[in-house]
């Protein structure tokens, strides 16, 4: 037995002896570094083995010498025989390809401009609801002035008010929303809120500048349950991400137009390890379309990511915005028929100072689950100083000026989670999530200076006697939380159930002063008014989305969701000449319903078509009522319950893939109409009822036509709408104040340009290319009161 033993082990000795051990490293001929996934294999064995990440290799083999071949991605074949087993260093050379005279250069646009979100992103839900994205770097637009009329072609039933040549505001509402500072949306920034207060003073001042965006995420309607409780949905500024294939890149944009219009836009962004970074600056000025309308604004933002782990990473954001911008005041309907570009307001001023800071967490504790939590804030002043009367076409002899000083200062704090889980054998998920939310606003009001300079300091002793003064505190606070599910019935139907809950306070803490003159501008009454008020109510909203997917090329899509509106202080303690505010207004409440489908017919059409109905109660608006005084003038106060319905589409046709042009060309036709009826049902105002809601054209219609090739593109846009009413009245005619009356229809016709050579890239184009003389829009107060012309002819470059 010892024998047998010895003599097998004796064999296998002999046996291991034989074997030879191959080893070495396979290194770049360019970098000297080592290159890993290098396949090894020898003529006659075939596959031997596979360099590691250290470019090492060890192949052990009976054969005293092998004839290697060497396989790599973007490395040419190399051959190398080897026949001892010392320890070898072989070089390999980069795949080189030496061509002459050949150009190649594929259009960067998207076969369509314009996207839909997906039903899950990361931590939110978009199935059922009808969600827009703008992809902002596709657009051929003058982005430089914030032209939304272009920008926002694509996006049906939008209602834009135009009445600068800078862009510093944004004005946009639809489905018979007030566009004015696009306060009926939930208006966000990389998913925090951005307005001056979300409850008491939805307006956005700040707006980022297009050439910051990435993209414009619009979800319509239904986003009340995950984004507040708004009537026009949620509108989301996601900005450009830094760029994380380099440590440093700067790009800078500069622009030259009509009215001696300056704008620069330079960004800085890289990324280093875990650390990546984007900031931008951003300076505008000009003197305006109008006499006494110039401006000047300066924008900073930063922004700094630092990536912990895989699952795990924490960024933070700080935006800074000042300007300053003259205001020509409004017209009467005589005055805009005279000459629509004229202005008799020279001491009217107006100044924006805004701070937003964000700090966002993101976890994704599993393939799962996932969760975030953004605490954002803001430090912001808006301030108005002018001359004010309920005569717009009187001539501003001097003296003292109202002057309205805002500071707004509000903190928050919203969470989810989302999670994604099995149920009839289908991938479900569900969002959780929470929003605390408190804010101190104050109001001033009282006299300006005399002069004609933007000084906006109070000048209480040196005119105690001035009539509209006033000065209030509004403490807010906000509670919320909201779930949604969504449930995957089979591989085409998923519904959305979605509630959230509610809690409101609003305060309002301060005084005003009733004073009233004899002749002789002598006090025959001075007192003082103190009001204390609060507000609590709690509530709770649901909503279910529904949809089916026929195929992946067309979805059929519904939303129920109920909306709510607390009155903001804006209606309740601004003294203003034009108008009055009723001390019982109210709350809106209501709800809105989309029906529609959309998708592609392959890589040809783009639609999405879709039917709405929105149920609007105690719509806030302005009536006009008969005083003691015996005058007539308009009141702010809850007009009546209304609906509005109608049909939103937009068709974006590839002609390009039709007529078979190269992918060197672009060719695109988009069509967007919307046809909108809308009316009040009941109201306790007299002349109310039948009436159409104001800011509803019956017809919206924007259409045109992209081109491009190989460096070249252009834009050619087409927009019309029909007439609209200022009030509730439907008033045709304007008064003497200008801020009631029908809003004539219009159309107006923009082209853009563009040419890149390598790293830099030219843009031009005219806007209003017709020369059209419109307004869309009548202010009651700034930047009026009155009618607010908008731009004629103006180029950039």
């Amino acid at each position: 037995m010892f024998f047998r033993i010895f003599i097998l082990a004796v064999l296998f000795s002999s046996q291991l002896f034989a074997q030879n051990n191959f080893k070495g490293i396979i290194v770049s001929k360019t970098t000297l570094l080592p290159v890993e996934n290098v396949e090894i294999y020898d003529e006659s064995l075939g596959f031997l083995s596979k360099t590691k990440s250290d470019g090492l290799f060890s192949i052990v083999t009976k054969k005293e010498s092998l004839n290697l071949i060497l396989f790599c991605d973007n490395y040419t074949i190399s051959k190398l025989n080897i026949n001892d087993t010392s320890f070898i260093k072989h070089l390999i050379s980069p795949l080189v390809v030496n061509v002459k005279n050949v150009e190649i250069i594929v259009s960067d646009f998207e076969t369509f401009s314009l996207g839909r979100l997906n039903d899950i992103e990361n931590t939110s839900m978009f199935s059922g609801k009808k969600t827009e994205v703008i992809k902002v770097n596709q657009a051929v637009a003058n982005l430089a002035t914030n032209n939304a009329r272009q920008i926002y072609s694509q996006i049906s039933g939008l209602n834009v008010f135009q009445n600068d040549d800078a862009g510093l505001q944004l004005n946009v509402g639809g489905r018979g929303l007030d566009p004015n500072r696009t306060s009926n949306f939930n208006t966000r920034q990389n998913g925090y809120d951005i307005s001056a207060d979300v409850l008491g003073y939805p307006e956005s001042y700040y707006t980022p500048p297009p050439e910051a965006l990435k993209e414009i995420q619009i979800i319509r309607g239904a986003a009340s349950l995950q984004y507040g409780t708004q009537f026009g949905g949620l509108i989301n500024f996601i900005l450009n991400e830094p760029n994380y294939k380099k440590t440093f890149e700067l790009i800078t944009r500069n622009t030259i137009g009509s009215n001696k219009l300056f704008t620069n836009f330079t960004s800085i962004s890289g990324n280093k390890n875990k650390i990546s970074y984007y900031s931008f600056f951003n300076y505008k000025k000009g003197d305006g379309f109008r006499p006494n309308s110039s401006f000047s604004s300066t924008n900073l933002y930063g922004f700094l990511k630092y990536k912990v782990s895989n699952r795990l990473s924490i960024s933070s954001e700080l935006t800074y915005m000042n300007y300053l911008t003259q205001q020509a005041g409004g017209l009467t309907d005589q005055m805009f028929e005279e000459n629509p570009l004229q202005s008799n307001r020279s001491r009217n001023w107006f100044e924006v100072d805004w701070l937003l800071f964000n700090t966002k967490l993101n976890y994704a504790y599993s393939d799962r689950t996932k969760f975030s939590i953004n605490l954002f804030g803001l430090d912001a002043e808006r301030n108005s100083l002018g001359y004010r009367t309920n005569r717009v076409n009187q001539i501003d002899i001097g003296g003292v000026r109202d002057l309205i000083k805002g500071s707004f200062k509000n903190y928050g704090l919203e969470s989810k989670v989302l999670h994604k889980y099995n149920l009839l054998n289908k991938s479900s998920a569900f969002v959780f999530g929470s929003k605390l939310y408190t804010s101190r606003n104050s109001n001033i009001q009282g006299p300006g200076s005399d002069g004609s300079d933007s000084n906006f300091e109070l000048y209480n002793s040196e005119f105690p006697l001035y009539r509209n003064q006033s000065e209030y505190v509004y403490p807010n606070k906000n509670v919320a939380f909201f779930a949604e599910n969504l449930i995957y019935i089979n591989d085409k139907i998923s519904i959305t159930p979605g509630i959230r809950y509610e809690y409101i306070k609003t305060e309002s803490d301060g005084f005003y002063r009733q004073i009233n003159l004899d002749a002789a501008s002598n006090p025959i009454f001075d007192t003082t008014i103190y009001e204390n008020s609060k507000n609590e109510r709690q509530f709770v909203l649901a909503g279910l989305g529904l949809s089916y997917k026929w195929n992946k090329n067309l979805e059929t899509y519904s939303n129920l969701s109920q909306n709510y509106r607390s009155v903001t202080f804006s209606d309740i303690s601004i003294v203003s000449p034009t108008y009055s505010v009723d001390p019982n207004i109210k709350d809106e409440k209501g709800y809105t319903f989309d029906l529609g489908f959309r998708g592609n017919l392959g890589d040809i059409i783009s639609y999405d078509i879709s039917s709405f109905f929105v149920s609007y109660n105690d719509r806030i608006g302005f009536v006009q009522r008969e005083f003691d005084f015996g005058g007539v003038k308009s009141v702010r106060d809850n007009v009546g319950d209304a609906m509005l319905y109608g049909i939103e589409s937009i068709i974006d046709l590839n002609i390009k893939k039709i007529i078979g042009l190269s992918d060197q060309n672009r060719l695109n036709l988009f069509l967007n109409l919307s046809n909108i009826k809308s009316e009040y049902i009941n109201s306790d105002q007299a002349g109310i009822e039948g009436n159409s809601i104001e800011y509803v054209p019956n017809i919206n219609l924007k259409s045109g036509i992209n081109f491009g090739y190989r460096r070249f593109n252009s834009s050619f846009q087409f927009s019309y709408l029909s007439e609209q009413f200022s009030d509730a009245s439907n008033a045709y005619r304007g008064n003497s104040s200008g801020i009631i009356g029908q809003i004539p229809k219009y159309s107006v016709v923009d082209i853009s340009l563009s040419y890149s050579i390598k790293n830099m890239k030219f843009e031009s184009g005219v806007n209003n290319l017709l020369d059209s003389s419109y307004y869309n829009r009548r202010a009651v107060g700034y930047p009026g009161p009155g009618i607010i012309p908008s731009p004629r002819k103006n180029y950039y470059l």
